[in-house]
């Protein structure tokens, strides 16, 4: 669904990321895991096109994306939902996830997506930002469903959230692949949240993939000293 060849990316003369490969199956989430400033937030604003890729491959299917701009991905599939949620705070949660319903000429909000999300059909009416955090999250995870994307990219989705959102939020994340069949990618640190719904683990350090396993081999000591180092 989503294949990622010799992919650099620089910010100005300083390269980040230095020529990752990996590819993600129709139906599968990956976790792509890593300390602050290892280079996973980066992977993912060059995935959705918000920092240019300085050279390398991006394709979905058979459709090379790297070159095009962030909206013509949401087109072609992508759907992001970046670190610290970036809900519209002044517009409702319906407004909000409407907003994503223009890719496709959608006029209504999907009856699954307040299924996947029944606190947001009770909060249909209220302002985004009068949300609690894991409220926000839930409501930025249904808004970039709304584009019915091919791949959904999840940037440090548990930051800031309690436990039980989090244990929630995993549920919900293996149902919508199940249920939608949907590639997943998720850039995260807590490694028991990538462990529950994860089928595959990456790790990136120094902008480098320094290690990679299938979630029943993995090696969860090695991935920790990986994480804590």
């Amino acid at each position: 669904m989503l294949s990622v060849n010799q992919l650099r990316v620089s910010y100005g003369e300083s390269e980040v990321l230095h020529g990752l490969d990996f590819t993600v199956a129709p139906n599968e989430i990956v976790a792509v895991m890593g300390r602050n400033g290892m280079g996973k937030t980066t992977l993912m604003k060059s995935l959705m096109g918000i920092v240019p890729a300085r050279s390398g491959a991006i394709r979905i299917g058979d459709s090379e994306i790297t070159g095009l701009k962030s909206y013509e991905r949401v087109a072609k599939g992508v759907a992001y939902v970046p670190q610290g949620r970036m809900i519209f705070p002044t517009m409702t949660v319906q407004e909000n996830i409407e907003t994503g319903l223009s890719v496709h000429g959608g006029r209504s909000v999907p009856g699954d997506l307040y299924e996947l999300f029944p606190v947001l059909l009770e909060m249909k009416g209220r302002r985004g930002g009068n949300l609690s955090g894991g409220q926000q999250q839930q409501l930025a995870i249904a808004r970039a469903l709304a584009t019915k994307p091919k791949v959904l990219l999840l940037d440090e989705p548990t930051e800031g959230i309690q436990p039980s959102i989090i244990r929630e939020m995993a549920r919900t994340l293996r149902r919508i692949r199940d249920e939608k069949g949907l590639s997943i990618i998720v850039s995260e640190q807590v490694l028991s949240f990538a462990l529950d719904i994860a089928d595959r683990v990456l790790v990136i350090e120094n902008g480098e993939i320094v290690h990679e396993d299938s979630r029943g081999a993995i090696d969860e000591a090695k991935v920790a000293r990986l994480l804590s180092v």
